[in-house]
C-alpha cells in the first residue's frame, strides 16, 4: 500500500497553497484596491506588491478608524530630517484585516537574513504568510542583491528563508515561501529547488521565465514538471506563474504539469474578474470594474496616483476615458468623468481633503486644518500636497517601498 504524499505542516495562522489560483505580486498594481477586487471575483489568495525590508523597518503600525485598515507608516526622508508637526506620514503598506488578511501573502524584498526577520516581524501578525522575492529581474531589486540576484547566491537565499522560518514562521504560526525564476538549465534549477525545499518553507512559486526574459516573451514550461516533482517529494506546495490568463487555464495547466496551483499576473492586472469561472459569469466589463475600483479606492483612501495607475490598467487604451483619467487632478474629477458625482462625489471630496488634494488657497487652508485635526487621516494618504496644480503618475509611490519610480508599467515580480 502506497504511503500518503509527504506534506509540510501548515502553521495554525498560515494557508495551504494547494488547489489555489492566486493574484501574483505586482508593483503598483497589487495595492489594496486591486487585491480586494481579485478576492471578490474569486482569487483564492492574493500576494501584495514586493516591499523592501528597509522601507518597512522603522514604520509605525496603526489602525485607521475611518477605513478600518491597518497602515504601516513612516515620515518621508525629508520630514525626518526637518521635523514638522504638520508633516504627514507616508503609508508604506495597507491591509484590510476583515477582507483580506487571512488570504494575504506579504512579499518581501531582501538580501539579508537579519533585515528580513526584522521587517517580517512587523507585519507577520496581520498576514497569512511571508514570501521572499527571488524572481524580480529589474535593477531596482537586483542592484541591492535582492530579487533575481538571489538566484546567483543560493546560500544567502537559503539563509534568509531559514531565518524567516525559525524567527518568524515558528513564532507567528504562518508559512514562509519563496518565488523564483527558472535557471538556464534544468540541472541547475533542480539543484536550487532541492536546496530551497530543505529550508522549512511551505510553498514555492516558479515563474517560468529565466532572469533575462521579459513578460512579452513566451513562458517556458519545460522544467515545470520536474520542479513540481521535486517540491512534491519534499512536501512543499508548488505554484506556477507565467502566461496564465484564467482560472480554467490555471487548473488545466496545474493538472498537466503536476503542480498545485497557479498565479495570474498580467491578465488580472487588466481584468481581475479573470479569477471567476465562466459558468459563474466570466469576465466583467471593464467599465463596471473601473467604477468598482474607484469606489473601493475611496473606501480605503488609496493614494490618488496609485488609483489612477490601476484605472489606467483596467480601461482599454483606445478609450478616451483612459487619457481623461490620466490627466485628472483629484478623485472629484474622476467621479465626474465616470458620471458618479451624485452617487459618490461627496465621499470623493472627503477623501481629497484627507489625502491633501486642493487647488486654490481656500481649499488648501481647509485641507491643512482637516489634516491637523485628524492624525489617522493624515497617515492614510501620502505626500499629496504639491506646488504643481495636480499630482502626476510619477508620484513617489515606489520610492516609499525602496524601489525605482521611473517604471511606466507594473512589473510582474
Amino acid at each position: 500500500m502506497d504511503s500518503a504524499p509527504k506534506r509540510m505542516p501548515i502553521p495554525r495562522n498560515g494557508v495551504d497553497f494547494r488547489n489555489k489560483v492566486v493574484l501574483a505580486p505586482m508593483v503598483r498594481s497589487g495595492e489594496l484596491p486591486m487585491r480586494l477586487l481579485a478576492l471578490k471575483y474569486g482569487a483564492d489568495l492574493v500576494w501584495g506588491p514586493e516591499t523592501v525590508d528597509q522601507s518597512m523597518i522603522g514604520t509605525t503600525r496603526r489602525l485607521n478608524p475611518h477605513t478600518q485598515t491597518i497602515e504601516f507608516t513612516r515620515l518621508s526622508s525629508r520630514a525626518a530630517k526637518t521635523p514638522d508637526t504638520s508633516q504627514r506620514e507616508s503609508v508604506i503598506y495597507r491591509i484590510h484585516p476583515a477582507r483580506e488578511s487571512r488570504r494575504l501573502i506579504f512579499q518581501l524584498g531582501t538580501a539579508s537574513p537579519a533585515r528580513a526577520v526584522e521587517a517580517a516581524k512587523l507585519v507577520a501578525g496581520d498576514v497569512a504568510g511571508i514570501d521572499v522575492n527571488a524572481g524580480c529581474p529589474k535593477p531596482f531589486s537586483t542592484a541591492g542583491g535582492m530579487g533575481a540576484a538571489l538566484l546567483s547566491t543560493p546560500d544567502k537565499l537559503c539563509a534568509i528563508l531559514e531565518a524567516l522560518v525559525k524567527e518568524v514562521g515558528s513564532k507567528y504560526k504562518i508559512g514562509i515561501s519563496v518565488k523564483i525564476r527558472i535557471l538556464d538549465t534544468a540541472e541547475r534549477t533542480e539543484a536550487l529547488v532541492r536546496s530551497l525545499c530543505q529550508t522549512g518553507i511551505v510553498g514555492l512559486t516558479v515563474h517560468c521565465r529565466t532572469r533575462p526574459m521579459r513578460p512579452r516573451e513566451r513562458a517556458i514550461r519545460d522544467q515545470l514538471r520536474m520542479i513540481g516533482q521535486v517540491c512534491r517529494e519534499a512536501g512543499v506546495a508548488c505554484l506556477m506563474n507565467g502566461d496564465v490568463v484564467s482560472r480554467e487555464q490555471a487548473e488545466e495547466l496545474a493538472q498537466e504539469y503536476g503542480v498545485d496551483g497557479a498565479m495570474i499576473a498580467t491578465a488580472a492586472e487588466a481584468n481581475p474578474s479573470c479569477f471567476r469561472r465562466k459558468h459563474e459569469g466570466g469576465l466583467v466589463h471593464w467599465r463596471d470594474l473601473a467604477e468598482e475600483c474607484l469606489r473601493t479606492a475611496l473606501e480605503v483612501e488609496n493614494k490618488f496616483g496609485n488609483t489612477k495607475f490601476i484605472l489606467g490598467s483596467l480601461i482599454p487604451g483606445k478609450e478616451a476615458l483612459r487619457r481623461m483619467v490620466s490627466m485628472a487632478r483629484s478623485y472629484r474629477e474622476v467621479c465626474k468623468m465616470f458620471g458618479l458625482e451624485e452617487e459618490i462625489g461627496g465621499l470623493a471630496r472627503e477623501v481629497d481633503a484627507k489625502i491633501g488634494i486642493a487647488y486654490d488657497k481656500d481649499e488648501k487652508s481647509a485641507v491643512k486644518t482637516a489634516k491637523l485635526k485628524n492624525e489617522s487621516a493624515r497617515a492614510a494618504g501620502g505626500d499629496m500636497v504639491r506646488k504643481k496644480p495636480f499630482p502626476t503618475d510619477g508620484m513617489n509611490v515606489l520610492a516609499q517601498r525602496g524601489t525605482d519610480t521611473t517604471r511606466a508599467l507594473a512589473m510582474e515580480i
